[in-house]
């Protein structure tokens, strides 16, 4: 007898969520079966990629990066432009790393001003991220979202700590997309957008953030959170976990000690910026695989990879 396989049903579907305005605008989410399943169902709208600049000349970045921004790296502007037109990533996240209070302790004034000229240099959607402060990051959410209403960008993201100032400036006054960010937990995770839709923002304005590791350093949490995450929303027809989900894999892999050791300490280790590279595709790659709707990454290699890997696997016949 002919083997004849059965596709997989489930009862739920992730919810489409769009980020940024015009021909450039992405929609993530959308799916029916699990990641890139489309032999089985609907596999939703391809995951988006996108590329990380920050908000001043990151010092602590692996050198061959910068050298590829060293014209444009002090203008976040520039640097964003650059990146979108030499890159085409889908979209791209914009990290307030200098607005740290323990670091160069920009203004919420300055980082406003960042924000503003990033938007008008670049048509692509736009992510803001911030400094890990969560009293700051509110403060400077709230006023971005503000300064860019009607762009439709997505501030990544709202904690436990500050998801009632995140929510409620952002997502409720100037309707803005907001990431619930929990602590690779899926229970965590369902119990902050319980809260944030409590407070009244929409699920159709809200994506996740369940956390991120590299590759090695406590991934498989990561991991099985994330397949219980889609689990539950697509088998158990969980309306609150049915989000789509974005994961800042760059935040993560180029802070471990495969991409940080240098070539003189580690000389058996080859290059440290094709490390940095590999991990940050390995990480990326398993977060799609697990189910994130869009990944950040740094490296430009790393995003044609990503768009390479993402494409082969929704090819037509591809199981």
């Amino acid at each position: 007898m002919a083997y004849k396989k059965v596709a997989v049903k489930y009862n739920g579907q992730i919810k489409e969520i769009t980020l940024g305005t015009g021909e450039k605008a992405v929609t993530l989410g959308g799916k029916n079966v699990l990641p890139f399943h489309s032999f089985d169902g609907n596999a939703g709208n391809p995951p988006a990629i996108g590329m990380e600049i920050t908000d001043v000349a990151p010092a602590d970045w692996n050198e061959g990066i910068k050298t590829l921004y060293t014209a444009v790296m002090d203008d976040p502007a520039a640097w964003a432009k650059f990146v979108a037109d030499t890159y085409s990533p889908d979209f791209i996240c914009l990290r307030f790393v200098g607005a740290d209070p323990d670091g160069l302790n920009k203004s919420v004034e300055e980082c406003v001003a960042t924000a503003k000229a990033v938007a008008d240099a670049v048509t692509l959607p736009l992510v803001i991220a911030g400094c890990k402060n969560d009293e700051k990051d509110g403060q400077i959410f709230g006023a971005v979202a503000e300064a860019l209403a009607g762009k439709n960008i997505l501030l990544l993201s709202a904690k436990e700590e500050n998801y009632k100032t995140v929510g409620a400036a952002c997502a409720l006054a100037y309707r803005q997309k907001v990431a619930a960010e929990s602590s690779v937990d899926i229970n965590l995770a369902k119990q902050l957008n319980i809260l944030m839709q409590q407070l009244g923002v929409q699920a159709d304005s809200m994506v996740m953030n369940a956390g991120c590791a590299a590759a090695g350093y406590g991934f498989e949490y990561l991991a099985s959170t994330m397949d219980r995450i889609i689990l539950a929303a697509l088998g158990q027809n969980d309306e609150t976990l049915q989000l789509p989900i974005v994961t800042p894999v760059s935040f993560e892999t180029w802070n471990v000690k495969e991409s940080l050791a240098t070539e003189a300490d580690e000389p058996e280790w080859g290059s440290a910026e094709e490390r940095g590279i590999h991990m940050e595709v390995a990480t990326a790659a398993a977060a799609l695989v697990c189910g994130a709707d869009a990944v950040v990454v740094r490296h430009p290699r790393s995003l044609t990879a990503l768009k390479t890997f993402t494409g082969s696997l929704l090819e037509p016949g591809v199981h």
